[in-house]
């Protein structure tokens, strides 16, 4: 197959702890300056409008990632389908996913933008939004919506890239991105006097501009995986496969982003302090996890390769590998974060009482971040070779049916703040638990082949 110039990278053979670091280190900064998006949302509008305002932009992530993350679940799909394809130097097949992954992403921005505008009252009023952050979290999901065409055609886009272990590109595009949203925030918000308007709208705009760099990037791109605009179809085959692999975490994206709704309205009704304090560990927590989910995405990659190649051997060395590596990893952030929880919640805010609700998630959650290794890289492994659908049952079993569960008991019982808190990490630790046991008994942990 014609590589073109040499940004893909074929994982079915050397080193596999040098391709799963080499893979993820791009990645991973590319996480990073992703969550710069809502991070620098955040911090400024903490520091120079309100806690109300920071409240509004911080409740939101649950609502955006329904709607975003059932999109990115069919993301997923489409890079297993290529990866496969471009393991197994299928080039007319990897020219016909990577053309319907394209048209789909047309599709889905319409309905995404309608969507999401629909939903926008209904949620907030599901949610028990308070009435001093009604009004901006509105403003900010609807500036939003109207722009998420971007963030959904820089994650296909990406996803593309990152199938045949292109890593670098989508990083440069996001750093620039990313970069621009925080100059447009502080332009917005400091020069023109704008609120929570100012910075959704800064955020829209850097996505946007993602998109298209990314769009043209695979427009020129002469390797079997380029855009051909004129060969812009969708493929029944292709289709079928990334809406075997995609759809199933796609559904578990969007239930789960949706259950998160749920824990947001018991958070809500500690008042708008705690919806800032929560909304600032959250940014947090993200920035922990990154090297997780770098891993995760690095593996899923490699196993698909490798899956395609027929090198099972090799293909479960990389996820035993990927383990230990997260391992280490979230442990030295976990710790860090842990100790320097004041200090890093009041980076967002110099408010007293959301700096204490911010300080209290990170303690009493951190402990915790270990188990998240274990079901990020087992379900990412999976899907690699092309089982999406025991992973999709066990993460809506584990964070949607039992966390329900579970809040609605202590809030029964009426155990209080601790409990809301200690929502997630049950659901990382049962989770973990059926992952593991399915991975034992998955195609890829039993058969054998060649070596690696």
């Amino acid at each position: 197959m014609a590589r073109g110039r040499k940004t893909d990278s074929d994982m079915t053979q050397g080193s596999i702890g040098r391709h799963l670091v080499e893979f993820a280190i791009p990645m991973a900064i590319g996480l990073l300056f992703q969550q710069l998006y809502n991070t620098v949302d955040t911090l400024v509008v903490g520091n120079f409008v309100s806690k109300e305002a920071q409240a509004a932009v911080g409740s939101t992530g649950s609502i955006i990632n329904t709607v975003v993350g059932f999109c990115a679940g069919l993301a997923t799909g489409a890079s297993v389908i290529i990866s496969q394809r471009y393991g197994a130097h299928d080039e007319k097949g990897l020219r016909k996913a990577v053309h319907t992954t394209i048209a789909v992403t047309f599709l889905l921005s319409v309905l995404a933008t309608a969507g999401g505008l629909l939903i926008i009252d209904p949620m907030l009023r599901f949610m028990q939004t308070p009435a001093d952050v009604w009004e901006e979290a509105g403003l900010y999901l609807t500036i939003y919506f109207w722009g998420v065409s971007g963030i959904l055609f820089y994650n296909m886009g990406s996803g593309i890239l990152r199938a045949v272990g292109d890593s670098r590109r989508p990083l440069l595009f996001l750093i620039l991105s990313a970069l621009l949203n925080t100059v447009l925030d502080l332009f917005f918000v400091l020069v023109l006097g704008m609120k929570v308007d100012g910075v959704a709208l800064a955020t829209v705009l850097s996505q946007i501009i993602s998109a298209a760099a990314i769009l043209v990037s695979l427009t020129r791109e002469k390797a079997a995986y380029g855009i051909r605009w004129r060969e812009m179809t969708i493929d029944r085959e292709s289709l079928s496969g990334i809406l075997r692999i995609g759809l199933p975490s796609s559904i578990q994206s969007a239930i789960t982003a949706f259950s998160n709704v749920f824990v947001q309205s018991y958070i809500n009704a500690f008042g708008s302090a705690c919806m800032a304090g929560y909304s600032v560990y959250s940014k947090l927590d993200a920035f922990v996890l990154i090297p997780v989910q770098a891993l995760a995405m690095s593996s899923t990659t490699m196993v698909g390769q490798n899956w395609g190649a027929k090198k099972i051997r090799r293909a479960k060395q990389s996820v035993s590998t990927a383990i230990g590596l997260s391992l280490i990893s979230t442990a030295v952030l976990g710790v860090a974060a842990f100790f320097a929880a004041r200090e890093l919640i009041g980076l967002f805010s110099p408010d007293p009482e959301v700096v204490s609700y911010g300080v209290r998630f990170i303690q009493i959650v951190t402990p915790f971040y270990l188990t998240i290794c274990f079901n990020q890289i087992y379900a990412g492994a999976l899907r690699g070779i092309g089982d999406a659908t025991a992973p999709t049952v066990i993460m809506l079993c584990s964070f949607v049916v039992f966390r329900q569960i579970y809040l609605f008991v202590t809030k029964q019982l009426n155990i209080g703040f601790v409990a809301v808190a200690l929502a997630y990490p049950m659901g990382w630790i049962l989770c973990s638990a059926l992952l593991i046991i399915r991975y034992r008994s998955s195609r890829l942990f039993r058969e054998s082949g060649p070596g690696v």
